[in-house]
């Protein structure tokens, strides 16, 4: 992994936990815990669609992919919170 991939995960990872933080509505971690919600869960939902077989090409492919780990990640995390 090049610098360039791993600059471009984080921001990627920042955005869609962002955009986990807005889907879920309140049931969030405030920006800063959103973001980093969001680059666990761009890690997470490589992972996950890479054993189911599915593959993401270009930038929008990573956010769908990193904004779906998102928001399992925040949904695991509700369970801890409780």
């Amino acid at each position: 992994m090049s610098v360039t991939d791993l600059i471009l995960l984080l921001l990627i990872g920042g955005i869609a936990g962002w955009l986990a933080g807005v889907i879920t509505k309140g049931s969030g971690f405030g920006l800063a815990g959103n973001v980093i919600v969001g680059i666990i869960g761009a890690f997470v939902g490589g992972f996950c669609f890479r054993l189911l077989g599915i593959v993401a090409y270009g930038v929008l492919g990573r956010l769908i992919f990193a904004v779906v780990g998102a928001l399992v990640f925040t949904w695991l995390l509700s369970f801890i919170k409780k």
